[in-house]
């Protein structure tokens, strides 16, 4: 659809509805401010004619930008036009030809002139213009003098005209035809009458020199007092139960009904204040962090004021009906009753470990989502889909399964350094569980171009299945990730005593270069497969088996994973 269409569209939209006004004004200013459509004379009447009904906020926004759009000179005078908050950001960055800045300065209000005086970037006519209108912007207007608001209307409307009379008399193409100017003040239908003399100030009657003497006596009397009875005490502040607050969006008190206002205002709920200062406890601060409400919160507020000492504060969150945003909290606070306490609690701050499990729990939910409905798209479960969205769909389900497991191992180191992994005993087959690692592993194989060797026999370990087979699969994978093309690893199992059964599995070339436990310290400076990298892997092998109840050790040309041997209850031998 083409930009006249557009536009065409919009004009002839239904304005009878709040929402549909704001749609037009939003879309008109975007489509002539970025010069996407001309300022036509229907388009422009349409954003006077509405610009009473759309909301100030609305306008501020549409103004904010254009700053920087480079908006024709129609749209600029309407907003000029506007209140001075709204008109600042175009005033500020407008680019207009000096006669467009000249024909539009007569009809804008001396605080609007005072913001183009502030900039640097005008052409010396445009300054001379703004140099004329010093007598006006500049002059305090007297009110005894011209008592009626007409007649100060009228003289200040002829004082624009005289003054801006020689400044547009020598430049001919001043007049734009572009520019709009059905809205121009009253000023301009007089420009041909002559300018009356604004009369001068009445003089004020002298009342007299100032009596600086009876000051002086009144303060020499004040110390005179005050050293014969000594410093007064201030009086003690009487004592409030209760008062109402409200917050911004911030979570800073801005509004106190009931007490005074100095202790409490800028007091915030989203950070806890040190020991000696005003203060909220955490409920105020989880409770605002999450937007919701909270009631009975501990406050302290320091001082001798009649706000000081503790309180409970209940507060409720305030949304805008507009748009859902979070505005802030309307609330009060009252005392506590003598079998409360109101000083605030320290919540007491998570391990890292726990931090680091509540963090995996928060990925692991939209992870899963992410994977089942790419699996969904894969599988065509929703209807039809082209090969290539398929395929695309395979390769974030792909990701996502990576993602998944990073994100599980995550979780398990976090549970390791907690003390909160639960194992349950059992005993674990060894050659099954890595001959289905290994099939796992088959594409990865595949695109190293290595291989695994399994032994032959099979021996059987006791300990949680789970953490057995997740051991193994971090162990391998890693490996795997490191070796090169033709490599072979080697597995071999060997039972070492009665208690213990030896894995030791070939190490790859690529990790020759770091001897003994500085593998475990690698940052992936080699091409690395792995999502966390392979030292954090070994890491985490070593620290699963000594929960197991074994050990991993490093030896120059291998890795030995030491687990428990199963053993045979009945004749106390391991099997």
């Amino acid at each position: 659809m083409r930009f006249d269409d557009t536009l065409e569209t919009v004009l002839t939209a239904d304005l009878g509805t709040p929402y549909g006004v704001q749609s037009a004004w939003r879309q008109l200013v975007d489509l002539i401010g970025r010069r996407r459509v001309p300022p036509a004379t229907r388009a422009m009447a349409t954003l006077r004619a509405i610009r009473g009904e759309v909301p100030r906020a609305i306008r501020a926004a549409s103004a904010r930008a254009l700053e920087y759009a480079n908006p024709p000179a129609p749209l600029v005078r309407l907003f000029a036009l506007d209140e001075l908050p709204i008109a600042i950001p175009v005033l500020r960055s407008a680019r207009l030809a000096a006669a467009e800045w000249i024909q539009l300065l007569p009809d804008l209000p001396p605080a609007a002139r005072t913001i183009l005086r502030n900039r640097r970037d005008l052409g010396p006519e445009v300054q001379r213009a703004l140099e004329s209108f010093g007598p006006v912007d500049f002059v305090l207007p007297n009110d005894a003098s011209v008592p009626d608001a007409d007649v100060r209307a009228e003289a200040f409307a002829e004082a624009v005209d005289s003054s801006t009379g020689s400044i547009a008399e020598p430049f001919a193409g001043a007049q734009n035809r572009d520019m709009d100017h059905s809205d121009r003040i009253g000023a301009a239908a007089s420009a041909g009458a002559r300018a009356q003399p604004v009369a001068p100030p009445a003089p004020v009657e002298d009342e007299g020199p100032f009596e600086i003497a009876e000051v002086v006596a009144r303060i020499d009397a004040f110390w005179r007092n005050r050293e014969e009875t000594g410093p007064v005490a201030p009086p003690a502040p009487v004592q409030v139960g209760e008062f109402r607050f409200e917050t911004d969006e911030k979570g800073i008190v801005r509004w106190v009904d009931g007490v005074s206002r100095a202790p409490v205002i800028g007091l915030s709920l989203d950070l806890a204040g040190e020991a000696e200062a005003s203060q909220v406890d955490g409920i105020a601060t989880g409770a605002f962090r999450r937007r919701a409400g909270f009631s009975t919160a501990r406050m302290r507020v320091e001082g001798h004021s009649d706000a000081a000492g503790d309180w409970l504060i209940s507060a409720v969150p305030v949304f805008d009906p507009a748009n859902g945003r979070f505005t802030g909290y309307r609330g009060t606070a009252r005392r506590p009753r003598s079998d409360e306490r109101a000083e605030p609690v320290h919540v007491p701050v998570a391990s890292p470990a726990e931090s680091l499990r509540q963090l995996v729990h928060e990925l692991r939910t939209p992870t899963n989502a992410i994977a089942g409905f790419a699996e969904m798209i894969e599988a065509q479960m929703l209807g039809p889909v082209p090969e290539i969205y398929r395929s695309r769909a395979h390769i974030i389900r792909s990701e996502a399964r990576e993602l998944l497991g990073a994100i599980d191992d995550l979780d398990l180191a976090a549970r390791i350094d907690s003390a909160a992994l639960a194992l349950i005993p059992g005993r674990v087959a060894l050659r099954p569980l890595l001959a289905g690692i290994t099939d796992d592993l088959s594409p990865l194989l595949e695109l190293r171009g290595s291989m695994i060797a399994l032994p032959v026999e099979d021996l059987i370990v006791a300990g949680d299945r789970r953490a057995v087979e997740r051991l193994l699969a971090r162990l391998m994978a890693t490996l795997v990730s490191a070796s090169g093309s033709g490599e072979r690893i080697g597995v071999h199992m060997a039972t070492e005593s009665d208690q213990r059964v030896a894995v030791a599995i070939d190490r790859p070339r690529a990790l020759a270069d770091y001897p003994g436990d500085s593998v475990l310290g690698i940052d992936d400076e080699h091409e690395d497969s792995t999502l966390l990298g392979t030292g954090f892997a070994l890491r985490l092998a070593r620290n699963l088996a000594r929960e197991l109840g074994g050990s991993l050790t490093i030896e120059p040309t291998s890795l030995t994973l030491r687990l428990p041997a199963a053993v045979n209850s009945q004749v106390g031998q391991a099997i």
